[in-house]
């Protein structure tokens, strides 16, 4: 069981390393890579709110109201529950001492759902396979959760200098 300290700790350990990860997006985005669009999975929560969770192409179903935020809110509640998980499965002793190989797993362990959850219900298929290059954005995936793993052990090892 966590403390009131250790949570409010994975709480900040899963903002920090949700915004490594986005930083990471915008270094894609200067280099021209397709990124995801956040709007998108706010639209995607939006109609499962309603009912309806697969669609054929989230792009061209109807918006929903607040979609942008909404995404952006579950981007970083997702990052929030990663840390939470990673501080479960490690104990609660690896927010005080953080390794790198903790922290890299989960990071790519979590490519899962986007790739098997999110991707299918949002009309892409399993892993994008109904993409243009599958392959190709799986790596991309994989590499972006790298980069999440690679912040939960920065973010936690930041926190461990400045909360004692």
């Amino acid at each position: 069981m966590m403390t009131m300290d250790e949570m409010a700790r994975a709480v900040l350990i899963g903002i920090g390393a949700t915004l490594v990860m986005d930083l990471w997006t915008v270094l894609l985005k200067a280099l021209s890579a397709p990124t995801l669009n956040y709007a998108l999975v706010g639209r995607w929560a939006g109609h499962l709110l309603r009912g309806q969770l697969a669609h054929a192409s989230i792009g061209k179903a109807a918006p929903v109201r607040g979609e942008l935020p909404l995404g952006w809110a579950i981007h970083y509640g997702v990052g929030i529950a990663f840390a939470a998980l990673l501080v479960l499965v490690c104990g609660t002793g690896w927010v005080r001492d953080p390794t790198w190989e903790a922290a890299l797993v989960l990071g790519m362990a979590t490519v899962v759902f986007p790739l098997f959850v999110m991707q299918p219900a949002m009309g892409a298929g399993i892993a994008g396979s109904r993409t243009p290059t599958p392959l190709k954005n799986c790596l991309r995936s994989l590499a972006t959760h790298a980069v999440f793993g690679c912040g939960l052990y920065l973010s936690a090892n930041v926190l461990k200098r400045v909360w004692t």
